[in-house]
């Protein structure tokens, strides 16, 4: 370390996108959803994806020429299943995606993925991403975090004083399921939010949690006390694949949900978002489920296993999904001009899946995650986001 360089405490002021900051023996945890509502779901099942810092950035404005962090990940390593590629550290200056890094060390954390549960933590030490060659003027920087990597932040060191970057742009503050979250997409500032709010010049909230898109009311809360300009909701892939309610139970819910929104945000743009195409959803409802074939042969593929004849009983597919959400927007928009609703097949459809498929027969890949984050801009921030 250069005995120059000066050390920052990274605070909240320096950190975007977490809605809470945890103070551990080695520095700063970021989380997505504060600590009261994490308490409210069973079996502490939204600890790990609200703690893996999806759209989290450090957010700086510097002179600084070179930057370290020395952070402490925590690897999700799942038994039985190929090894997630590294997290990606993004560095944009002036909004510009200009390097990218990776750290080493760290914990790592073995999942079950027959029970779900944890089998082990492995601990490891702390490790350093550094960028150099950074133009020498006054400049925005922002450094995002690794999407799929829990990360505590240790310490920062530049060789120019920092401070907070300006918070002059409007805030865009998204919920969804694992697609949001970032799942295979290549690094933080390319999964599909990242993107949008890049090209959309807005401050980026995302509540993407892989495997929790549940309408919980937790999340509706936590959302109706976050300050926002823009909102969006993606809903259907979660409650599918989940199986956890049928129509009946559904309408109310996205309701409720909505109306918990617009306590806090009553006039702020909201945009109800639909399910992207997944082929083996589009008309079987759930559970899904892991392709233990696939895995055998070292795969990671998902599969369907809930019968097409239930959904005159109500089951949930993404189809009846699509048409619900589209008659509940047009039914509330009557009363509420702010509301607007976007099918999700617009920003991957069949001509997406027949050119990108779905490696994995749910998540979008790296190039189909930017080209949902581009169709979400020209569709969201020309359209009702705009302004």
């Amino acid at each position: 370390m250069n005995d120059s360089w000066t050390t920052t405490p990274v605070t909240a002021e320096l950190l975007r996108g977490a809605l809470e900051l945890e103070r551990t023996e080695h520095g700063v945890l970021p989380h997505r959803l504060p600590a009261w509502a994490r308490a409210q779901c069973p079996g502490g099942q939204l600890d790990l994806p609200a703690a893996q810092p999806s759209g989290v950035r450090l957010a700086l404005r510097t002179r600084a020429t070179a930057i370290e962090l020395d952070t402490l990940r925590t690897v999700v390593v799942y038994e039985g299943a190929p090894r997630r590629p590294e997290g990606v550290y993004d560095l944009l200056v002036d909004g510009e995606l200009v390097d990218q890094s990776h750290v080493t060390g760290g914990n790592e954390l073995v999942l079950d993925m027959a029970r779900g549960t944890a089998a082990e933590t492995r601990p490891g030490p702390v490790g350093t991403v550094r960028f150099t060659g950074l133009p020498d003027r006054d400049k925005d920087v922002e450094i995002w975090l690794p999407q799929h990597e829990i990360t505590e932040v240790v310490g920062l060191r530049t060789d120019a004083p920092v401070e907070p970057a300006r918070a002059d742009r409007r805030v865009w503050l998204h919920h969804g399921s694992s697609i949001s979250h970032g799942s295979n997409a290549a690094s933080p500032s390319t999964t599909w939010p990242g993107r949008a709010a890049t090209l959309g010049g807005v401050d980026l909230v995302n509540l993407g949690f892989g495997g929790n898109a549940m309408l919980d009311p937790f999340t509706a809360r936590a959302m109706r006390d976050t300050p926002a300009d823009l909102i969006s909701v993606k809903i259907g892939i979660n409650l599918v694949g989940g199986d956890l309610m049928r129509l009946r139970a559904f309408t109310p819910a996205v309701h409720g949900f909505l109306d918990t929104i617009r306590e806090g945000h009553p006039t702020a743009p909201l945009l109800v978002v639909s399910p992207t195409l997944c082929p083996i959803h589009e008309d079987t409802p759930g559970p899904g489920a892991f392709d233990l074939d696939a895995l055998s042969a070292g795969e990671l593929r998902f599969r369907a296993t809930g019968d097409p004849a239930e959904v005159a009983a109500g089951k949930l597919t993404l189809n009846v999904i699509r048409d619900e959400l589209a008659r509940i927007v047009r039914q509330r928009a009557a009363d509420d001009p702010n509301l607007h609703h976007l099918d999700g097949r617009e920003l991957y459809g069949e001509a997406d899946h027949a050119e990108l498929p779905l490696p994995d027969a749910l998540h979008p890949d790296a190039a189909a995650h930017r080209r949902i984050g581009e169709r979400f801009a020209e569709l969201a921030f020309a359209g009702p986001f705009a302004g």
